[in-house]
């Protein structure tokens, strides 16, 4: 399996809404969502217009010519966010591609992205039962606030110095 990470192009921003469904966190014996929740405001300021605000980004990762995971991040007053100037990340995978790396090499690619495009910090937020918590660990994520069930967690981006 050859997986490709590149750019979104504009007539793919739809599957952003698919992808946003793959990220909803369902705990072990919990009945998985209809569909139709992520047309709740409070995640459509995910990927409503996607690709038309200037700190919109995304990531996708190819499978065998299928777009099988998406990272994305833009400024939004998500559940995630933590300033007007933070972009908040958002990440998910097919469920037959996880646990493989490709999720791990999604966020990567998108922490260097971000780190050359001069931001300063990336934000989330995370269900602390979320086996995800690790990988977001690994990759420098820290946690700034917390709840009886979730983390707010920011990672502190290296920027590019130039001589």
């Amino acid at each position: 399996m050859t997986t490709f990470i590149r750019q979104i192009q504009q007539d793919e921003t739809p599957l952003l809404n698919q992808f946003l469904y793959e990220a909803i966190f369902i705990p072990e014996g919990v009945a998985a969502p209809p569909q139709s929740i992520i047309e709740n405001e409070e995640l459509q300021v995910y990927v409503r217009n996607f690709g038309h605000e200037p700190d919109d980004r995304c990531l996708v990762a190819e499978c065998d010519g299928r777009i099988v995971g998406a990272v994305w991040t833009r400024i939004m007053h998500d559940y995630g966010h933590i300033s007007d100037d933070t972009p908040s990340l958002a990440i998910s995978l097919y469920k037959e591609y996880r646990n493989k790396g490709i999720g791990t090499e999604l966020l990567e690619r998108m922490i260097a992205l971000l780190q050359n495009d001069g931001y300063s910090q990336v934000s989330l937020s995370v269900q602390k039962a979320n086996y995800a918590v690790g990988m977001y660990q690994k990759a420098g994520f820290k946690v700034l606030q917390e709840t009886d069930e979730e983390l707010i967690m920011v990672c502190k981006l290296r920027l590019n110095e130039t001589t």
